[in-house]
């Protein structure tokens, strides 16, 4: 995944394997005589993408270097890209010829002291700081609260900071607090995924996949679909050992705090006047007074 072979096979497995989800009806072509493999062939994507079979071929197996923003538009549209998948597509082009600026080795980074009282400020919701690698990097106090299973998991690294890849897939014990355990992983997957192809140098990312592909097939099974996302946001539902279940939304923003690595907001809350809210209200209610008694004078 570090180096430009490595990023070659990428950009041929993710072609092949979208090529081969279409079907020549999606794509308005007649169908005639019996088809020896599934999905389009590379010569009727060439054709609809306006550029040579040959050209096309090239591009499949991973030669990127001179291929047109227009170009890999078409592939795009073809090949009936998400946006998320096209974007995965460009920065794939990117990364295969990558600026100086973009060849520097990111470095892990403290999250400034504003952050943190940003956080702390927040009380009736859950509230997180991650990296671009799903490790949780600063929270307040109700998100260790809702997420103690993933803090007290044998799972959570140095620091004290959870990973909800290395948790969903490294404990079993996730299935039982997490209800949509495979959306939730198939999530954290295509998450990794596409930082991978905006950084396939990240020495720390190419590590936590290679220790998750060589220790769990769950993992392994996903990262070779190839299935990327950049935005997201919803509903994630809960089995709490406090609070019992909880159904609540979510929203990561963007938090630009340094030019050498990529951090997320993401924030954790409840339908009003729903039962949820409710709950977590209970929930909140619960670790301030816990924070109360922590910080309470002893006799």
């Amino acid at each position: 995944m570090e180096s430009r072979s490595d990023n070659r096979a990428d950009i041929r497995d993710f072609l092949a394997r979208r090529r081969a989800q279409l079907t020549p009806e999606q794509v308005g072509l007649p169908t005639s005589g019996r088809r020896r493999v599934p999905g389009l062939r590379r010569e009727e994507v060439a054709v609809l993408a306006g550029v040579s079979t040959e050209w096309y071929t090239r591009l499949e197996k991973g030669h990127i270097s001179g291929v047109s923003e227009d170009v890999l538009d078409a592939v795009a549209r073809t090949l009936q890209l998400s946006e998320d998948e096209r974007t995965y597509l460009f920065d794939l082009a990117k990364a295969a010829h990558p600026s100086p600026a973009t060849r520097r080795h990111r470095k892990a980074v403290d999250v400034p002291s504003r952050v943190q009282w940003l956080l702390d400020s927040i009380t009736l919701s859950a509230a997180f700081v991650t990296n671009s690698r799903l490790d949780i990097v600063a929270t307040n106090a109700l998100t260790r609260a809702l997420f103690a299973p993933m803090f007290e998991s044998h799972t959570t690294g140095e620091r004290d900071r959870p990973n909800f890849a290395r948790y969903y897939f490294l404990d079993d014990a996730s299935h039982d607090f997490v209800v949509d355990w495979d959306f939730a992983a198939n999530t954290s997957v295509a998450l990794l995924r596409a930082e991978a192809g905006r950084y396939p140098n990240d020495k720390a990312l190419r590590e936590l996949v290679g220790e998750l592909s060589t220790v769990s097939t769950e993992f392994r099974t996903r990262w070779a679909a190839h299935n990327v996302r950049i935005h997201h946001g919803g509903v994630k539902r809960f089995h709490h050992p406090d609070a019992g279940p909880l159904e609540l939304t979510y929203q990561p923003l963007d938090l630009p705090v340094s030019a050498r690595e990529a951090h997320s907001l993401t924030i954790y809350t409840a339908q009003p006047g729903s039962p949820d809210e409710e709950r977590l209200n209970l929930l909140a209610s619960w670790t301030a007074t816990r924070s109360t008694d922590d910080i309470r004078p002893r006799p």
